[in-house]
């Protein structure tokens, strides 16, 4: 027979294959791996074989130690590969990527070849849809995972592989690939072609390495044992030693620690008043009686004194694109925040310096204040510590308690610095609006110090008493309002605004970040539970209408436990999907609704904007007349300044309502009552002095204003529109709720440069500079 006598039938894979000969362990089909090739005849085969289809058979050699390759010598089961990419090797060798893709049967060899070419019959698995197959195929994965569990290496490579692999005789062949199996076994599964023989015959492998981890475990943990014990004795003698210390027995006591002091205090960089005080300090400790109440007081001060950082801090290594990068990467949108914070990075690399500065990050809860302090520590290369100052009413926890006192430490400055080792660090102060004052003193004055860059280059803790230089310090402090900020603290810091999330950001911040961080919480897989696009959008818009994303995220995690929970106790068919269908069954019925939006439906209401401490929002003024002579009604918890407001606006509308057609005796004969709903919720400010007076005239003409449209704006007596603050937040505010309209004062026209295009796409912007433009545009 020869090899002219066969004639290929398979236009893919031919008939006629060169063989290479494998020594180690065969090759599975579905593989992507690399072989070295050093004899002549195989790098013969490879360098015909690419000059053609590139295909190539493997099989194993029986005996791998035998110098000469015969038929007799090789199995005839292998696998038929394509050569990915060849490389060659200095040595003379070459190195092939190979892709295997199916089994074949070696049916004759043509000896008279050279290099060794065999006929080949290929193997075609047959796909059964059956419930055994599926069965073991499912065992064979879970008794998989109990081995990757304990083989992080193993972990890697199936989860990078297995999740693509839907074929039950692939994924035994894949499994049988990377387990710990001898050779010649592997060539026994390579040669099973029934799909159910070979998946149990892999499941047999898979339980002899469970046993195997579990007899490596055991002789594992005997060792650690043994070492616990060791460890143990150790720590035992390290407390009889301490022990001796405490009752100042000679041999290992006072005279130890006096030398550990010395040394340490001679590695410090102390200089001037610090250094003669400190050293003053451990002349008295080195002569005190080691019984005596003042011994410990001294030790303690002088452990604290060592554990500070003395010495000059490294300079920064600020690069703005990596900078750039991990805000981008820990926070969605915030545009304006971050282009602040790479500015500030820019003028630190500029300048070259370590010096720190005061930065206070003003916005509603929840829109990431806190984490942008973190990322901001990332971004430099520094070290980050975080204390709150909300409802601290003892200025000692600022700057410590003296000596004096039983029990005395530090301040949280001292502390922070002792905690980071670090000279330039970055403090965030949390809640620097919820300060409050007693008869301990005032924590805020404390601060006034501690934030003053001419201050704080000698700052003074009590505990201390010894000048500290603050000033490498990045100190952030964070608010919700600056309303109850004192206003000397507020001048030494700069303010960088956070406004809040409008729903298409808010779903993004949910999709990126806060689906991953639920379901890790909660120990979930992502193939395990799926959110529909359309999902978050009705999370944002039925339940987490706030500025920031705390409610949005109570609402994922709320989800996530329902999930849990039917896992574990029904079993249900996963993924579970999260439809807008099945989203009451997770959060029960929505906190709005779309017939909740604000919306004016009779004359004597107009919506108004405004700005509260956790964020902008939209306010809805009613008014309604009664019969009887008696002074304006006001209700909804109005503050003073928005009564006076009210008052102003009503004056106004009666000097000018007998140019609008109403009846001169309109106001005299009846009363009017003007309430904003929501009555719990203090409401203060001039800003909807327009949207008052508005409400009035529709009222006496009993005409309804445009719908679409709400408003901003403080109203002199006079009818001039006067600015206003907040307008960011007040129209994200309305973007939530769907207006279309707004009118401004026409001196905030050059605020809505700040405000991101997404925030007004779809929004006419009518800056107005009198009240009549707005009664033009209304009524």
């Amino acid at each position: 027979m020869t090899k002219k006598d066969l004639i290929p039938e398979d236009k893919a894979l031919p008939e006629l294959l060169p063989i290479i000969p494998l020594q180690g362990k065969p090759i599975f089909p579905g593989i992507f791996s690399p072989i070295l090739i050093v004899s002549p005849e195989d790098i013969k085969v490879v360098e015909d074989a690419m000059q053609g289809d590139r295909i190539i058979g493997l099989l194993l050699l029986i005996d791998d130690t035998a110098d000469e390759i015969v038929p007799e010598n090789l199995f005839n089961i292998g696998t038929v590969a394509k050569i990915v990419k060849k490389v060659n090797l200095p040595d003379g060798g070459i190195n092939i990527f190979i892709s295997t893709i199916k089994r074949f049967e070696v049916t004759s060899f043509f000896i008279d070849e050279d290099p060794l070419v065999a006929s080949v019959r290929y193997i075609d698995e047959e796909i059964k849809n059956d419930v055994e197959i599926k069965a073991l195929t499912r065992s064979l994965i879970s008794e998989m995972k109990q081995i990757t569990d304990e083989n992080h290496i193993l972990s890697e490579e199936v989860r990078l592989n297995m999740v693509n692999i839907d074929e039950p005789g692939k994924i035994a062949d894949f499994i049988a690939s990377i387990l710990n199996i001898d050779r010649l076994q592997q060539q026994k599964i390579l040669s099973t072609f029934d799909i159910r023989d070979r998946l149990e015959e892999v499941l047999i492998f898979i339980k002899k390495e469970q046993d195997l981890l579990r007899i490596q475990r055991k002789i594992s943990n005997q060792i650690n044992e043994k070492i616990e014990k060791s460890q143990k004795e150790y720590f035992l003698r390290e407390e009889i030693k301490a022990i001796k210390k405490e009752l100042g027995e000679p041999a290992d006591g006072k005279g130890s620690d006096v030398i550990k002091f010395k040394e340490a205090i001679e590695k410090l960089d102390l200089q001037d008043e610090a250094k003669e005080q400190v050293e003053s300090e451990l002349e008295k400790f080195s002569l005190m009686d080691p019984s005596s109440s003042e011994f410990f007081v001294t030790r303690n001060y002088l452990e604290t004194i060592i554990g500070l950082p003395w010495g000059e801090p490294s300079m920064d290594v600020i690069d703005l694109n990596k900078g750039k990068k991990i805000l981008d990467h820990d926070h969605y949108g915030l545009d304006d925040v971050k282009e602040r914070i790479l500015e500030y990075l820019a003028v630190r690399k500029m300048k070259n310096d370590t010096k720190g500065s005061i930065i206070c990050l003003v916005g509603p809860p929840g829109v990431g204040k806190t984490s942008i302090g973190k990322s901001i520590a990332r971004s430099m290369g520094r070290n980050f510590f975080r204390f709150s100052v909300g409802g601290m009413k003892d200025e000692a926890e600022i700057k410590g308690h003296r000596r004096t006192y039983i029990g005395s430490m530090p301040g949280k400055i001292i502390q922070g610095l002792k905690i980071v080792k670090s000279k330039a660090p970055v403090f965030m102060i949390d809640e620097i609006d919820k300060l409050s004052s007693s008869a301990m003193g005032d924590p805020s004055s404390a601060l006034l110090e501690v934030l003053d860059p001419e201050q704080n280059i000698a700052f003074r803790d009590h505990y201390l008493d010894l000048p500290f230089d603050l000033s490498h310090v990045l100190f952030i402090a964070t608010a919700n309002s600056l309303d109850t900020i004192p206003k000397p603290l507020l001048d030494r810091m700069e303010i960088i605004r956070l406004s809040g999330y409008i729903l298409d950001e808010k779903v993004e911040i949910a999709r990126k970040y806060l689906i991953p961080k639920s379901l890790k919480k909660h120990g979930l897989e992502k193939n395990q539970i799926k959110y529909a696009p359309s999902t978050l959008k009705t999370i944002g818009e039925g339940y987490a209408r706030d500025a920031g994303m705390r409610t949005f995220e109570h609402a994922l995690d709320k989800i996530n436990r329902k999930v849990v929970k039917k896992i574990v106790m029904e079993e249900p068919e996963l993924p579970i999907v999260i439809t807008p269908d099945n989203l009451e069954e997770f959060l029960q019925k929505p906190y709005f609704r779309d017939e909740e939006i604000k919306k004016v439906t009779a004359p004597g209401m107009a919506i108004g904007l405004a700005w509260t401490n956790y964020g902008g929002d939209t306010l809805i003024i009613e008014t309604v007349k009664t019969p009887g002579k008696n002074p304006l009604q006001l209700t909804g918890q109005l503050g003073n300044v928005m009564k006076e407001s009210a008052t102003l606006a009503y004056t106004y509308i009666k000097s000018i309502a007998g140019e609008y057609g109403i009846k001169p005796d309109f106001f005299d004969k009846n009363t009017i009552h003007l309430h904003i709903p929501e009555g719990a919720t203090p409401k203060d400010g001039p800003s909807a002095g327009i949207t008052m007076a508005t409400t009035f005239l529709s009222l006496a003409k009993k005409k309804q204003v445009r719908k679409g449209f709400a408003m901003t704006g403080e109203l002199s007596l006079t009818g001039k529109v006067l600015p206003i603050g907040g307008l960011k937040e007040k129209v994200i505010a309305a973007r939530r709720n769907r207006i279309k309209n707004i009118i401004i004062p026409i001196q905030n026209e050059r605020d809505l440069d700040e405000i991101p295009e997404k925030v007004k796409k779809g929004i006419t912007f009518h800056p107005v500079s009198t009240m009549r433009e707005v009664i033009d545009l209304l009524l």
